[in-house]
């Protein structure tokens, strides 16, 4: 038995994915428990994995309120890039914006539930599109700052998807997508916004390979049914696989992104 809070699953690009399951400094190799029993028993209380206050209610998966408030991680232009305002001098930490946001970022596609748009600092690649349960991605340009992946996510996306449909994803591998001819068509049909006109903004990445992943997973479900870990603290069940930041078990399937900073205890058969 394991016992304390949890973070994101770690993960790690191969064929097929490795994932750890962090519980404060011990990471549970998952791969290894594949086809067997796995108990998660929420024991009533979150750390805020900023502050490491006790709370009884968590915001942008895992802060505690006071955090969510005032940290730059938890502000309203990470979701939103193209609404960054650090140039109005309101950033909440400026500090954290210049490493964090003023760096490369990419801008790519990917085969998550379908098609979609999506970006991530440079350095996050694999990781991005692990996370969001990628059978597939493709680097299509890179950028000098996470605004401006913002806004070239905004010029794409009334030509495609920026979302997952999570519970698509966790159905199956889907079917591949041609992502050089979209990315092409993309490309022919684009209306770059006025702040990236400059040749220097936007850097086309034309000799990138498609990256192709596939996931420790045994079965998919038919149905997908999300576990509440609050209406129902103990979780158990046979671990069918794992995809994205979802652990699939023979009777439904668990967000452990959802679950940052929860104390648990981890049974493993």
């Amino acid at each position: 038995m394991y016992t304390g809070s949890l973070r994101k699953l770690k993960s790690t690009l191969s064929d097929p994915i490795q994932y750890h399951l962090p519980i404060d400094e011990i990471e549970l190799r998952l791969n290894d428990y594949l086809g067997k029993t796995l108990i998660l028993k929420f024991e009533g209380n979150i750390q805020c994995v900023h502050c490491q206050r006790k709370i009884k209610k968590s915001y942008n998966q895992g802060y505690c309120f006071p955090c969510a408030q005032t940290l730059a991680r938890c502000d309203f232009c990470i979701v939103k890039p193209e609404k960054c305002h650090f140039h109005l001098g309101t950033c909440r930490e400026p500090e954290w914006g210049k490493t964090h946001c003023f760096i490369p970022h990419i801008v790519y596609l990917a085969n998550t539930s379908g098609l979609k748009v999506g970006i991530t600092r440079e350095t996050q690649i694999p990781t991005r599109w692990i996370d969001q349960g990628a059978v597939q991605a493709l680097p299509i340009c890179r950028v000098k700052n996470r605004y401006h992946s913002g806004l070239v996510e905004v010029a794409m996306k009334s030509m495609v998807a920026d979302k997952t449909d999570w519970r698509k994803m966790l159905k199956g591998q889907g079917e591949n997508i041609a992502l050089f001819e979209k990315r092409d068509e993309l490309f022919k049909n684009i209306e770059w916004p006025d702040a990236l006109r400059d040749e220097s903004s936007v850097e086309i990445l034309q000799n990138q390979s498609v990256v192709a992943i596939q996931y420790p997973v045994l079965s998919y479900p038919e149905k997908v049914t999300a576990f509440n870990i609050e209406k129902t603290p103990e979780i158990s069940g046979t671990l069918l696989g794992i995809k994205g930041q979802y652990l699939i078990f023979d009777k439904g399937v668990l967000n452990i992104r959802n679950l940052t900073g929860y104390v648990v205890s981890v049974y493993m058969g």
